[in-house]
């Protein structure tokens, strides 16, 4: 009723728990997948399940494009042109994966790109899987929310990569990619 106080609740009165949200965790801990493990190629590699990430391309004023992320200093192979991406956990698929990457290091969400094909990279013993993807909507590098893994990101075009440090595994996967890139834009 207007004008009248609030019931308070007597000192005697039993208090509520907050409801419950159920997710369905069981208390299973899983182990962490993030540490490094070496391939049958006698490669170090960071992720024990594997790794993913995403290749985000668009068609450009001069042909296609890339966006790709500057990668800090500090991390593996630092300094150089990298697909956004990392270790993967335990039982994640490698598009889920990606989309986890790139939401931590960049700020996109997955409903700011439309998921392609997949390139995927064995070692024997571990892979790294590109996911390529076309943006849903304009994003552009001032749009971006960076993590500490990177210092910066840029569409670059696909046609002058390489004339940029580009990440080792990158650079020996781009043969391949070019070719789904050219398939994708058709």
């Amino acid at each position: 009723m207007r004008g009248c106080p609030s019931p308070q609740p007597s000192a005697a009165a039993p208090t509520r728990s907050p409801p419950v949200a159920r997710t369905g965790f069981t208390g299973r801990v899983l182990a962490s997948t993030d540490g490094w493990t070496t391939c049958s190629l006698g490669h170090k590699h960071w992720g024990r399940a594997g790794a993913a990430g995403l290749l985000l391309h668009r068609d450009g004023v001069n042909g296609p494009e890339v966006l790709l992320q500057h990668r800090a200093e500090w991390s593996h192979h630092g300094g150089t042109w990298g697909t956004p991406g990392g270790a993967l956990h335990e039982g994640e698929s490698v598009q889920v994966g990606a989309l986890r990457e790139v939401q931590e290091e960049l700020g996109l969400s997955p409903d700011d790109v439309v998921l392609g094909a997949v390139s995927v990279d064995d070692h024997g013993g571990w892979a790294y899987t590109t996911v390529l993807a076309r943006p849903a909507r304009s994003i552009e590098p001032s749009d971006l929310r960076l993590d500490g893994e990177s210092t910066g990101a840029a569409w670059l075009p696909v046609d002058g990569l390489d004339t940029v440090a580009l990440h080792p595994g990158l650079a020996a996967s781009l043969h391949r990619l070019r070719s789904l890139l050219e398939d994708a834009g058709r």
